[in-house]
């Protein structure tokens, strides 16, 4: 299941962090921080570090001794990462996605493929569940490979009974296409205004282009207007729950606190979102 939402700041980790500890009560839960650029799961989760590891993406590495300067490379590649010049090969990391056209195409294997450092996974365990979060390293401008290796290491690591909560990255660009394409169910989360109303509409053109079975949950419910609702309503979108507009959930926020343990009517929305969500899976089933 994942998190996602049309902008930042809907409250896609209010909303996962505090859902994956509510679900933990009653099943094996593993909550994934995909928003590789800025991870801000970790800031609510306390739990034992037990494994780390650094993250790689490759890059080809032009050879010189056995270039002949034939150009191939420069035509196959379709994001520009390579450049012939009149006597070298130029080569932009930061543009290349990995896709080994030019290395597997070069008549003279003169560009493979190496590994370059792009960032960091962290695994932890924390008293109820498993939380694992990948950052990116400064400069690097992909987030799309470190995500595809966070997902691979959770599907590797942790059993299909597990239940995995991937916190999405905001907006409808490439990093949350991968993180959600191979999501069972997609929760976005959205506030009442008229900037939420837009940016849920990326969001939900974009779950219809993917073929993604989702919900909406309006966060900060109380301000703004109905028209979420009203668009909700006339699109056939399930509304499972609303989470309440309070002080008391900010200033819980600010200090790295879970708020469904002190404030009752949250605890109650999850509660719907949590039998939302397994009826779905005892539907799938059946």
């Amino acid at each position: 299941m994942a998190i996602a939402s049309g902008k930042g700041g809907t409250g896609k980790t209010t909303l996962a962090t505090n859902l994956a500890s509510y679900l933990a009560e009653s099943r094996s839960v593993v909550l994934v921080d995909l928003d590789v650029e800025e991870p801000n799961s970790g800031l609510f989760i306390k739990g034992e570090l037990r494994h780390r590891e650094d993250t790689f993406k490759m890059v080809p590495v032009w050879d010189k001794n056995k270039c002949t300067l034939c150009g191939l490379c420069q035509k196959v590649c379709n994001f520009h990462s390579i450049i012939k010049m009149v006597n070298q090969i130029m080569v932009f990391p930061e543009l290349c996605h990995g896709c080994y056209a030019c290395s597997e195409l070069c008549p003279v294997e003169a560009l493979p493929m190496a590994g370059e450092k792009m960032g960091e996974l962290k695994y932890f365990e924390t008293d109820l569940f498993s939380f694992v979060e990948s950052r990116l390293d400064i400069g690097q401008e992909q987030a799309v490979p470190l995500i595809a290796q966070t997902i691979a290491y959770v599907e590797k690591n942790f059993p299909i009974e597990v239940l995995k909560v991937y916190d999405s990255p905001p907006g409808t660009s490439c990093p949350v296409i991968e993180a959600t394409k191979d999501a069972d169910f997609v929760i976005l989360v959205t506030e009442p205004t008229p900037f939420g109303l837009h940016d849920l509409k990326l969001a939900v053109e974009t779950m219809r282009a993917l073929e993604k079975r989702f919900a909406v949950v309006i966060n900060r419910y109380g301000i703004g207007n109905d028209d979420v609702l009203r668009y909700c309503e006339d699109a056939n979108i399930p509304v499972p729950a609303k989470l309440p507009n309070k002080r008391r959930i900010a200033e819980l926020y600010s200090r790295g606190r879970l708020i469904y343990k002190k404030i009752p009517e949250v605890e109650r929305e999850l509660e719907k979102i949590a039998d939302y969500i397994l009826g779905i899976n005892d539907r799938k089933k059946t």
